[in-house]
Order: C-alpha cells, then structure tokens, then sequence
C-alpha cells in the first residue's frame, strides 16, 4: 500500500529537514548549514539582516556575519552562483555545477537584459585588466548605458562581468558591503573542485538526489525547481528511472496528494525530531518557505513578499517576517532595524487565522527580538504599534 504521511509528520519532517526543529544553540558551523540545505540564497535587502545572514543566525543564533565572508573570501569552501537566484553554495558543488554554467550561458546569451553587453574582444578586455590587477568590482570599469533606463538596466560593462560570472569565467572573489568583487575563477576556485570532470548525467543525478534528499518527498516539479540547474524535461527522464516510491502526503486543508520519496522515507520519518517550541523569526527568502506553493500546502500560509507591490496595494507591509512556533506559522511581523539609533523597531505584528496570542506566546516573541537585537546591533526594542496582535487585512 501507497505509504500516507499526515499533515503534522510532514510539517515534522521538513522543518527538521530544513534544520529548524532543534534549538538554534551551541557552536556555529555554517559550512555544515549550508551544506546541510543545499545552499543559501544572497539578498541585499537589508531590513533586519540581510536574508543569507539571516537563515544562517535562524538556525544557529551564535552566528555571526564574518563567519560567512570567511567562508566565501579566505576559506575558498564556498562559492556564489545562481539557483533559482543569486546564492552561496558549497564548493564541492562546483564539478556538478558545470551544467548550470552551460544552461546559463544560453539563457543569458538571448536574454534582453544582456542586449547592449559588450562584445567578445571587449569582454577580453575586462579579463585581461582582472587578470593583471586583481580582483575588481563594477566601480572599477566605466561605461555608459544607452537607451531607456529601468530597474534591471546596467551599463555595458557591468553587463558583460555578470555574463561572465553567470558563464563560469568569473567568480566572485569576496564582498564589501554586498559590492561584489569579480576575479578570475580559476583564481578563487581550489584546483581539487575546479579540474573534477563528471558526465552530465552523474551531474544530473547528484542534483536531483541531493534535492529529494533535501525535500524528503515531492513532486518532479518540486526537484526541478530545488536547485533550478536543470529542465523539467530532464528532471522527469531522471525520476522515471531513479527508483522513488510513491507517497501521499496530506495538506493543511487535509487532502491527500501524491508525491515522491526515496525508499527509506518511513526510516527518515520515523528519525525527525520534533520541532523545538522556540518562536523563530524567518527570513522571507528563508528555504523552509521559499517555495510558497508547497509551504502553503503543508502549513496552509499563503505568503507573499510585497516588496515589487506598490505602497498603495500591499495587503501586509513592504519587508514582513514569518513567525515560526514549533511545527506552526502562528504570525506575521514587520519590523525594521534603526541601526543609527540602535532601536529595533516594531511596525505591525498579526497572529494568524485561529492562532490565540497568549502571554506565554508574546513573551517567547520578546526573547526572540531580543536575541535578533543582539545579532543585528540594536539594542533597544521600541513598539510603534500595540504589543497585542492587529487584525488581518
């Protein structure tokens, strides 16, 4: 029989999958983190924390921001490409990686925002100045853009080192305040990663078991869109052949829908912990939700991020934070550090649907934002809005 995973073994399952059931204490590892989730999407957004600090302090609060940029500038054990967005992977991802640099290289070669890149001599141009003097940012070069300007509009030049970086000829080399520093790859990737040869299909079948390893259970659609680095055509020649069983898995509306698990799924199932009861504030780029369609299925949210919505048209708020308490979204916040102040402050907070906002549930919120407080410098907390939960709009 077609094993059936319920709603609450399901939430259990990914959260823990996710590294969010044990309690986010003792030494930071965040190798060990983002090796764990695969990778880590970059964002510059910087409300609270930046979204990859962010999902990194979620899952360890002893985290801190230089531990990453070691990582990516000194240690070389990590490297920054493009999943479904600009992410920081772990390097021994590299050699598996070689598709996506090819996938890259075609789409971006007929994509729009690349139409007054410069040309292959010019391109050498850049690489021979990177080459000779080292790593450098878009700073470092000049030219002009031309024609009408728009939100993904960049100069020739600053077009043509993001193609190079999306290709594989560059690789980014370290940051300073997010300014991202271009260098030459073979300059920032080990020789052990870079000159590994694998076949497209063992590439292929890496990505898409690492994904279901990650997911737990899913869709092909669901590992297509893990690590976006291949079609769903291939994702689906791949699953035919892979050895999955068939599961059910019930949603929060309590359907049942059919998915996909490795052959040890009731193993795994039965080796998750529980969800510890800490409140945690998640990132809006956090993985656990990123795909939003599967996380409301599992935890019946439907959350979107406003920042692309007109101030006049948000139904929540610009930059607002999910609040997680134990295996259930119970909440929503907006909140934004003041860090010339040194205040956190709190805009709007909103329990969800059914969720009774008790004195014990507020008083883990006050921990929580007191541990974010630290994390980001900011230690006085200020409520702008009432500490009780406001209606939904």
């Amino acid at each position: 029989m077609t094993l059936r995973i319920t709603n609450r073994d399901a939430r259990r399952f990914w959260l823990a999958n996710q590294g969010l059931a044990e309690t986010p204490t003792g030494a930071p590892d965040p190798l060990a983190t983002i090796r764990s989730l695969g990778f880590v999407q970059l964002d510059s957004i910087q409300v609270l924390a930046r979204a990859h600090h962010h999902i990194l302090w979620t899952r360890n609060q002893n985290y801190r921001e230089p531990m990453l940029d070691r990582l990516l500038a000194k240690d070389r054990s990590v490297f920054e490409h493009f999943t479904h967005d600009a992410s920081i992977l772990p390097v021994e991802t590299y050699p598996v990686w070689q598709r996506q640099y090819r996938r890259k290289a075609e789409q971006m070669g007929k994509a729009s925002w690349f139409r007054n890149m410069l040309g292959p001599e010019e391109r050498e141009a850049l690489k021979e100045r990177i080459r000779d003097e080292g790593a450098l940012c878009s700073n470092d070069f000049d030219s002009e853009h031309k024609g009408p300007r728009g939100m993904w509009q960049r100069p020739p030049h600053k077009q043509a080192l993001d193609f190079m970086w999306y290709t594989g000829e560059l690789a980014t080399c370290y940051r300073e305040n997010f300014r991202k520093f271009y260098n030459l790859s073979e300059r920032v990737i080990p020789d052990q990663w870079r000159e590994m040869e694998m076949s497209d299909a063992a590439q292929l079948d890496w990505l898409c078991r690492g994904a279901i390893d990650r997911l737990g259970f899913g869709t092909a659609g669901d590992i297509q869109r893990f690590w976006d680095a291949a079609s769903s055509v291939d994702v689906r020649k791949w699953v035919e052949g892979a050895g999955l069983v068939p599961v059910e898995v019930q949603t929060a509306t309590r359907d049942w829908v059919p998915a996909l698990a490795p052959v040890d799924i009731e193993a795994r199932l039965e080796a998750a912990p529980a969800a510890t009861s800490r409140l945690r504030i998640l990132s809006p780029f956090d993985p656990a939700i990123r795909d939003r369609d599967r996380f409301l299925r599992l935890f019946g949210m439907d959350y979107r991020i406003e920042i692309f919505v007109p101030a006049e048209k948000r139904k929540w708020g610009y930059y607002v934070y999910p609040l997680l308490e134990g295996d259930r979204f119970v909440g929503r916040l907006e909140a934004k550090a003041d860090r010339a102040r040194g205040t956190l402050n709190i805009h709007k907070l909103w329990a969800e649907p059914g969720v009774r906002w008790t004195a014990a549930r507020a008083a883990k919120l006050e921990a929580e934002l007191g541990r974010m407080a630290r994390f980001i410098g900011t230690p006085e907390i200020c409520w702008t809005c009432s500490e009780r939960p406001a209606e939904p709009p």
